[in-house]
């Protein structure tokens, strides 16, 4: 199991995020002020790090300029409640990967963190399409007309599954299988609702009904 460093002076925020990150595999090293997480940076090897910027005994970006001068390639993201362009610019100038703003949702901290980890690894996940629509896998993020689109994890699951199949289509219990894994108390009919959420959002033929057999995306045409 790799390992992230959250470097969070905020102790209920780090603890969240800690927990967070857990629920999704990752180990945690936690660290609330900038002498131990310069320590921890030169002991140990992380897959990533979540870096405040405001910092007991010294800043974020101090922290960062050392993993940098020291040729540390770890992805950085930073965590910040600073919303300024210009923190924003110093922060990805001093070699950060990307910037999030408290407060943020969990789903955008974890899709940043996937985003900047893949990058660093060399992995390529191609864009989704559907006309004006447009899927960010590595990312998830949705946009229609290049103006990004809110869904539930279930309604983007739903999506997904269904750009990928590529015209096929795909049974309710299928749909149902890929949000659930397999869960019989689960109604079928839990599919049509997130369905019909994406249909008014992204419009009425970007998913079609094939009656007794389940759904397909729309054509492109």
């Amino acid at each position: 199991m790799e390992e992230l460093l959250l470097i969070e002076d905020d102790h209920m925020l780090g603890r969240a995020l800690t927990a967070a990150l857990g629920q999704e595999g990752w180990r945690v090293a936690h660290c609330e002020d900038a002498a131990s997480a310069r320590a921890a940076l030169v002991d140990h090897a992380f897959a990533a790090v979540l870096l405040d910027l405001g910092l007991p005994g010294g800043s974020g970006l101090e922290v960062l300029t050392m993993m940098r001068s020291r040729y540390d390639p770890t992805p950085v993201l930073i965590i910040t409640a600073r919303d300024q362009l210009s923190d924003r610019v110093r922060g990805l100038d001093a070699g950060a990967d990307d910037y999030i703003v408290k407060p943020f949702q969990r789903d955008e901290m974890l899709a940043r963190l996937r985003a900047v980890l893949r990058r660093s690894r060399g992995e390529v996940t191609p864009l989704l399409r559907w006309r004006d629509v447009e899927v960010d896998p590595a990312a998830r993020t949705v946009t229609r007309g290049g103006k990004r689109v809110s869904l539930s994890a279930s309604e983007y699951n739903i999506l997904v599954a269904l750009l990928q199949a590529r015209g096929r289509v795909l049974s309710r219990d299928q749909l149902r299988d890929r949000l659930y894994g397999g869960d019989a108390e689960i109604g079928s009919n839990t599919v049509a609702v997130y369905v019909h959420q994406l249909r008014r959002k992204l419009g009425d033929e970007v998913v079609l009904t094939e009656l007794g057999f389940g759904y397909r995306a729309g054509s492109e045409d």
